[in-house]
C-alpha cells in the first residue's frame, strides 16, 4: 500500500496535476492539505472518476484538508478532541482530518505556521501541535497496536539539515527553540518519521518558496512528513520525496512526500 502526503496549495488550482500524478504514482491514499476550498468546491468528481473516495474538510478559501483513498475510507473524524481554535471569537479551523484507510489510521494535518516568533499565531501553533501530541497518545493508549500515521505539513524543520542555510533563518519561526522540541515530543512519545531514513539530508527538502528562484537554488525547507507508529514503521518497505513534482507551470511548493508499505 502506498501513502502519500502533499500540500497541494488550492486543489482547485491544481486538481489535473494532482490526480495526474495520482495515476502516475499510483498512489493508494494521499493526505492533501491547504486545499482552500470549502466543501461544496472540491472536485470530488475528478477523484472518483479514478476510483478514490475523497473525504474533505474545508470552511472557506483558507487551510484545508483532505484523504483521497482507494483502499477504503471509514470512520472519517473532522478535527480531533480538544482541538485549539483560532480568531474572535476563537473557533476551530479546517487543519485536520482523519480515516481508516486500508487498515491503516490516517490523518491528514496542516498545522498552523506560526507566522513571527512574537506573533499570537505562534502560541497558537504550539498548542495545536501539543493538544495533538496528547490527542496522539490517547489513541495509542486506547489501540496500542494501532497502525497509525500523522501525515502532512508541520511547517517545523526539526533539525539543522532541514533548511538550506540556519543564517538565513535566524530570528524566525519553523526553526525556533520551542517549535522543534514540540516536534520532537511526538518522536519521544514512540512516533517514528518514517521517510527520513529513506530519504536523509541535508539537501533533502518538501518545499521551495515561489520568490527568488528558490527552487532551482535549491533553497528549501523539509517541513512535510509523515509519523507513523511502530505498528506502522515496520511495515514500511521505503519512501521518497517527489521532487519532480515541484517542476513545472502551476506546481505546488510542496513536494509529495510518499511512503510504501507491506501488506
Amino acid at each position: 500500500m502506498r501513502i502519500a502526503t502533499w500540500n497541494v496549495n488550492s486543489i482547485r488550482s491544481r486538481v489535473d496535476r494532482v490526480v495526474d500524478w495520482l495515476g502516475r504514482s499510483e498512489t493508494d491514499v494521499l493526505l492533501m492539505q491547504e486545499t482552500k476550498a470549502k466543501d461544496e468546491q472540491f472536485p470530488f468528481a475528478r477523484f472518483e472518476e479514478l476510483g478514490y473516495e475523497v473525504a474533505h474538510h474545508g470552511l472557506n478559501q483558507w487551510n484545508g484538508v483532505a484523504i483521497a483513498s482507494r483502499v477504503g475510507l471509514e470512520d472519517v473524524s473532522v478535527g480531533f478532541p480538544d482541538v485549539p481554535g483560532w480568531g474572535d471569537p476563537a473557533a476551530p479551523e479546517a487543519r485536520a482530518i482523519g480515516a481508516t484507510c486500508g487498515g491503516v489510521r490516517a490523518w491528514s494535518l496542516y498545522v498552523p505556521n506560526g507566522r513571527t516568533l512574537d506573533d499570537p499565531h505562534l502560541e497558537y501553533k504550539l498548542q495545536w501541535l501539543e493538544t495533538l501530541r496528547a490527542q496522539t497518545a490517547a489513541w495509542r493508549a486506547a489501540e496500542p497496536d494501532l497502525p497509525l500515521a500523522l501525515g502532512g505539513d508541520f511547517n517545523i524543520a526539526p533539525f539543522d539539515e532541514d533548511v538550506w542555510d540556519m543564517s538565513a533563518f535566524e530570528g524566525s519561526t519553523h526553526v525556533s527553540p520551542r517549535e522543534r522540541p514540540a516536534f520532537q515530543a511526538f518522536l519521544d512519545d514512540g512516533l517514528v518519521d518514517v521517510v527520513r531514513p529513506h530519504a536523509p539530508g541535508p539537501g533533502t527538502f518538501t518545499y521551495w518558496d515561489y520568490q527568488q528562484l528558490a527552487f532551482p537554488k535549491k533553497r528549501g525547507m523539509r517541513i512535510d512528513f509523515v509519523l507513523g507508529t511502530p505498528a506502522l514503521a515496520d511495515r514500511v518497505l521505503g519512501a521518497a520525496i517527489d521532487r519532480e513534482e515541484r517542476k513545472g507551470k502551476g506546481a505546488s511548493d510542496h513536494a509529495p512526500v510518499v511512503v510504501e508499505l507491506k501488506d
